[in-house]
């Protein structure tokens, strides 16, 4: 799908990928609806953006399906019927076990990464089945396929992504409705804080260079390359690329080593 004019909603729009996915798209020519929970993050991308009417803002809480149904008439009465969904909102949890894990944290994690992402998938598909091609993107994480020490619950919500999006792209195999899975890996971005979870690293710690990332702009451009190259499953980072292709050869190796490079974000 080539991006240039066509309308996009961005979930997740305010701050991290999203962010840049929205600035990368409007430089790509379209236009787009960035939708975020937070109204001064989407001031922020606004204010970056300086495109004028070709991008609208919607505040909203992707966990309230009745408000998230409203959205498409929302988006159309603003910008035109939309061309794509790409879903990027998602938080993680507290770098904690499972069972330390308190049941609100699960509650939130789960409601915000799979059930926001099966609401705007429910409320905006019927709709794209209906334009002559139409995109649906969902951001899963290399989490979703590698499990990480001190994040179950968020790796579990991510798998679930993985697998709905997978059915998904079964499901409009014979449509107009074309699906991309994105699994980032290390990505430079405010999520910990924007999950409201304490950094199990000390930014002031020159250790904490040893986990190489991918900046927010870089995996933008890679995504939006893979949803105009219509890729089934985009990796962003030669971390998530290599992890993929090391589980799935050697499941037992990539737990371990995923264990001993992570294990120290577990207290004792």
């Amino acid at each position: 799908m080539n991006v240039a004019g066509r309308i996009m909603v961005v979930i997740g729009g305010g701050n991290g990928i999203g962010r840049q996915v929205v600035l990368e798209l409007l430089r790509r020519g379209a236009k787009v609806a960035a939708v975020d929970v937070r109204e001064d993050a989407l001031d922020e991308t606004r204010g970056l953006a300086q495109a004028g009417d070709r991008l609208a803002t919607f505040t909203f809480d992707i966990t309230d399906r009745d408000a998230v149904n409203a959205l498409p008439d929302q988006v159309t009465a603003v910008l035109g019927e939309p061309d794509a969904l790409i879903n990027v909102a998602g938080i993680i949890q507290p770098f904690v076990r499972i069972t330390d894990l308190d049941d609100d944290a699960i509650a939130r994690v789960l409601d915000i990464n799979l059930h926001g992402t099966l609401n705007t998938v429910r409320a905006f598909v019927p709709r794209l089945q209906q334009r002559p091609e139409a995109y649906v993107a969902n951001v899963s994480s290399m989490g979703g396929f590698l499990p990480v020490p001190g994040q179950a619950v968020y790796g579990a919500s991510k798998a679930a992504v993985k697998l709905l999006t997978e059915a998904l792209y079964a499901e409009l195999l014979d449509t107009s409705v074309g699906v991309s899975i994105v699994f980032p890996g290390a990505v430079s971005t405010d999520i910990t804080a924007n999950s409201g979870v304490a950094s199990p690293v000390d930014p002031d710690d020159e250790t904490a260079s040893k986990y190489p990332t991918t900046s927010a702009e870089d995996a933008a451009r890679i995504i939006v390359d893979g949803i105009e190259a219509e890729r089934f499953q985009i990796f962003v980072g030669k971390d998530a690329r290599t992890m993929d292709l090391l589980n799935r050869l050697m499941p037992r190796r990539s737990t371990h080593m995923i264990q001993r490079k992570m294990k120290d974000l577990l207290s004792v």
